[in-house]
């Protein structure tokens, strides 16, 4: 299997979101984004892509998009993640192994900072096209994007 690094924009996304601070946590992930789900669909709101993203060492911050008007509650935040170029690369978990296509783009855009192609690295995020636990086609469109601040 390829796997290719390209830049692109990603559109402004907003989203459902609950964040929290601990220890890595796939259960947590899981139930956090369940509630989510539940919450947006209480309110009658359409859903589109799911958004994991590490904005702080040892926070996390789960979203879904959402389409259609509604206002923050129980918990849940509503946020737009602004438009941003992107570092991407858009694999399949059972086929290779999300560290070893976190550490190689890690390692891809070092090189492209050396060669003054990136200023700097600003965040990291995981994007599926729906639910990655329920969804196989989403689990397998995995896509990591690294927000860059380019030359």
């Amino acid at each position: 299997m390829t796997i290719d690094f390209s830049y692109g924009t990603s559109p402004a996304i907003r989203l459902a979101t609950v964040s929290w601070t601990g220890p890595w946590n796939e259960t947590k992930i899981r139930a956090q984004f369940r509630r989510v789900e539940v919450w947006a669909h209480g309110h009658r709101l359409r859903t589109g892509r799911w958004v994991f993203r590490e904005p702080g060492e040892r926070r996390w911050q789960v979203g879904i998009e959402v389409r259609g008007s509604a206002r923050s509650g129980n918990g849940i935040r509503l946020r737009t993640l602004p438009r941003a170029d992107v570092a991407r690369v858009v694999f399949d978990p059972d086929v290779v192994s999300p560290r070893v296509v976190y550490h190689a783009l890690n390692d891809w855009l070092k090189w492209q900072r050396r060669e003054k192609k990136v200023r700097r690295v600003v965040s990291s995020r995981e994007v599926y096209g729906g639910d990655p636990w329920r969804d196989r086609k989403a689990w397998a469109r995995t896509e990591i994007q690294f927000v860059v601040q380019r030359h």
